[in-house]
């Protein structure tokens, strides 16, 4: 067997081999499935912004700011994290709540599939209350994430599968809500939407293994310390700061839906198709990432994602026909995911012990809102200046977090997982 055989042979261990034991692979897959099933709630989104434009002529300013409610249970995370951190349900933090979220997420979306006229602002706030049991869940998840991961060293592993999962989703969303666009068919795709949840509930049932609790004197008192101890934490702060840093930079996003529409005249289809091809390359990238975090410093991932993040822009500079759009969106989903998971990686590996779904939820939430900012500050940036500022601008902005990166003490975090978990990994909480 030549060198590099045995060194892609010795990658692919690592990449895989960590998911053989029955626990990591009981939780890797509990956490494919509800990351797939939260990632078919975009199903309507293209959709919902062709009617958005074409029905009632909202501009990509305005479309940016009436879905920014649908953002709204994704901002408040940290609720749900302290109430599940500190008040147990039925005995347990992390498996009632779960299966409580995740049937009022698919109740809301079968109401929504009801509805018998839509106006805007109806959407979006329908849509948004599917998205209130969605959030909830995706705090219990990542807060099973970050204990378990931290105690098998799988943060980025465990991570890796989650948003592999929600992107293999988004495949099928870019080419079914491209479908759904081109016919109008929003109530079909809120009904599809609807039906994930119910089959989170059932895996989550079968596979969440939390026991049942009793009340114990001083036990609240106890996670409330935890909580109140980590709030002032300096290097917890600067964490949120580089996540803000990195997220809430003017973006493409709606404002590319208008570039290819209005200046490009690309097919409804086509857009969703481009969708699909770059959630390809995500998968492709989360893949990537899960071998990366055993064999690379943090410090150094990181370094390497605000390269990404800066090239990742600037390419779209050349995106002027679906030959170019194929190759930059492919290509983009690939090194745009393990930028983000990087950042990700950094948000579970701070969080403080005995309080995880509360402190990654409120990183998590600060995540969401430099993205939904970004977004809107990039409509207005396209309709303002135009389509190739707006590029220079968000990769100036993403490059200014290199500037910040030096200050973030990322400490023993910094290690690869590998070494970290060697080194002694902590008991997962209950």
């Amino acid at each position: 067997m030549t060198a590099g055989a045995r060194g892609r042979r010795g990658y692919a261990a690592r990449l895989f081999g960590p998911f053989r034991s029955a626990e990591a692979r009981r939780l890797a897959t509990m956490f494919a499935v509800v990351y797939f099933a939260q990632g078919m709630w975009s199903l309507p989104h293209q959709a919902i912004y062709f009617v958005l434009k074409e029905r009632f002529g909202y501009t990509a300013t305005r479309v940016a700011t009436l879905m920014s409610i649908t953002m709204i249970p994704w901002l408040i995370k940290p609720v749900y994290g302290l109430t599940s951190d500190l008040v147990p349900l039925f005995g347990r933090r992390r498996k009632s709540y779960f299966l409580l979220s995740t049937s009022f997420a698919a109740l809301a979306g079968l109401v929504l599939a009801a509805v018998p006229e839509y106006t805007p602002p109806a959407i979006a706030v329908l849509f948004g209350i599917m998205g209130l049991g969605l959030a909830f869940t995706d705090v219990l998840v990542d807060a099973l994430m970050v204990e378990h991961g931290r105690h098998l060293g799988l943060t980025g592993g465990f991570q890796a599968v989650q948003w592999a999962a929600i992107y293999t989703a988004a495949i099928a969303v870019g080419i079914g809500g491209g479908r759904l666009a081109e016919r109008g068919s929003l109530r079909l795709g809120f009904l599809l939407a609807a039906l994930f949840p119910l089959v989170s509930f059932v895996v989550g049932l079968r596979v969440i293994r939390e026991p049942r609790r009793a009340r114990v004197a001083g036990q609240f008192a106890a996670a409330w310390a935890a909580i109140r101890g980590s709030i002032g934490s300096r290097e917890l702060w600067l964490v949120a700061g580089l996540i803000l840093a990195w997220t809430f930079t003017p973006s493409l996003g709606t404002a590319l839906y208008y570039y290819e529409t209005n200046t490009l005249g690309f097919s409804q289809q086509l857009i969703g198709n481009l969708a699909a091809l770059s959630a390809c390359g995500a998968v492709v990238g989360a893949l990537a990432y899960g071998g990366l975090s055993r064999i690379l410093p943090l410090r150094r991932l990181l370094n390497l994602s605000i390269g990404l993040g800066v090239i990742s822009n600037l390419v779209y500079l050349g995106y002027r026909s679906p030959t170019s759009a194929v190759v930059i969106d492919a290509s983009t989903g690939i090194v745009s995911m393990i930028a983000m998971l990087a950042f990700l990686d950094l948000a579970a590996r701070a969080c403080p012990k005995r309080a995880e779904s509360t402190f990654f939820a409120l990183l998590m939430s600060v995540y969401n809102a430099g993205t939904q900012g970004g977004q809107i500050v990039g409509g207005w940036i396209y309709e303002s200046v135009g389509y190739g500022s707006l590029i220079w601008i968000g990769a100036a902005a993403t490059a200014l977090c290199w500037v910040i990166l030096p200050f973030v003490p990322i400490g023993r975090a910094d290690r690869p997982a590998d070494l970290a978990f060697a080194a002694g990994p902590a008991t997962p909480a209950a």
